[in-house]
Parts: structure tokens; C-alpha cells; sequence
């Protein structure tokens, strides 16, 4: 009898490794496929330069370099074989949302500005409404009152008002000292 009960639970023991490591397994195929049960942190990944609609709009042609650089930053890059191109680039990465890539590029002939062209461009509150990623709240309160329940409210006292204002309105006559008496 108790041949046959430690087989059962060596048995049983089997059965119970078999199914752990089953389970590690489907785990491991979910998790390879992309599923995590665990929210894993993904940093925000900015790159480059933002430029905005109204930066592209204050640039003027026949603007010298160093100008279009006050405006616009320094370029991310520049090439000793393209002296006359500057790239302006830029990218960010949120989790939650679509990544974000801008390219904009500045042509120069000689030292001031032909031309430029690039990717349409949001304006800077464009682009800071995209960054805030919090829902509005679901229902405002109303923040207006009818007469009615203004007549509800308890009225002030006169005399409470006036006195109010007179203690305001009026400095006390002497400070006391900044520092201690010296000892």
C-alpha cells in the first residue's frame, strides 16, 4: 500500500513540474509576441531642433547666417561637402502616442538666405497641445450663480466691511527689530 501511494505522488510531483513548465513556456511565446502583462517604462526619446511655423515666418531672404541661426538654433546638420544647406531635424517618441519627425531645411547662397523647405511646421501651441497627453476632465462645474442664490447667501455687516478695510489700509506704527539684542 504505501508502494503504490509513493507513486502516486511522484506522479503527481511529474504532473506538476509538466505544467509549470508549460506554463513558463506560454509565458515566454505571449511575452516574445509582444504581450507583457508588466507595464514596462519607455523613456521619451527627444531628438534635434523643434522649429516652429513662427520661426519659418520671421526668416526673410537675404537674412546672413548667423540671423537665420538667432531664429532658428543651430542646425543639427551641417556638411563641409553642402556648406550652402543647413537640416534642421526633430523627433520625439512618447509612449502611449505616434512618434513625431519634422525635417526643415535652410538653402543659403554665399553667406545669406535663398530659400527653405521642409515638412509643414505646427505653430508652438500646436505643438504644445500635442505634448500634453491629459484628458481634460469629464465635466466642468458651473461656476455662475442666479440672483436667487445669491439672496440665499448670509449678507456682510457694514460695519464688519468698513472695519476690515481700515485695518488694511493702514501700516502698523513701528516693526519690531530684524535682528536679536545682542547679548
Amino acid at each position: 500500500m504505501f508502494h503504490s501511494l509513493h507513486k502516486i505522488a511522484q506522479l503527481s510531483h511529474v504532473k506538476r513540474t509538466s505544467l509549470n513548465a508549460l506554463a513558463l513556456v506560454a509565458v515566454l511565446a505571449l511575452w516574445s509576441c509582444g504581450y507583457s502583462p508588466v507595464k514596462i517604462y519607455q523613456p521619451e526619446v527627444v531628438q534635434g531642433n523643434f522649429v516652429s511655423k513662427e520661426q519659418v515666418q520671421a526668416l526673410r531672404a537675404g537674412m546672413p547666417r548667423q540671423a537665420v541661426r538667432d531664429i532658428l538654433g543651430t542646425p543639427l546638420v551641417t556638411s563641409v561637402f553642402h556648406a550652402e544647406r543647413w537640416d534642421y531635424a526633430f523627433t520625439i517618441r512618447r509612449q502611449g502616442s505616434e512618434p513625431q519627425l519634422r525635417r526643415f531645411t535652410v538653402y543659403f547662397k554665399g553667406d545669406v538666405l535663398d530659400r527653405v523647405d521642409g515638412d509643414p511646421l505646427p505653430t508652438e501651441a500646436e505643438f504644445a497641445a500635442k505634448l500634453d497627453t491629459r484628458r481634460p476632465p469629464s465635466k466642468l462645474p458651473e461656476l455662475k450663480a442666479s440672483p436667487e442664490e445669491l439672496a440665499k447667501l448670509p449678507a456682510k455687516s457694514p460695519a464688519a466691511t468698513s472695519n476690515s478695510n481700515a485695518s488694511t489700509a493702514t501700516p502698523p506704527a513701528s516693526y519690531p527689530p530684524l535682528e536679536g539684542t545682542p547679548r
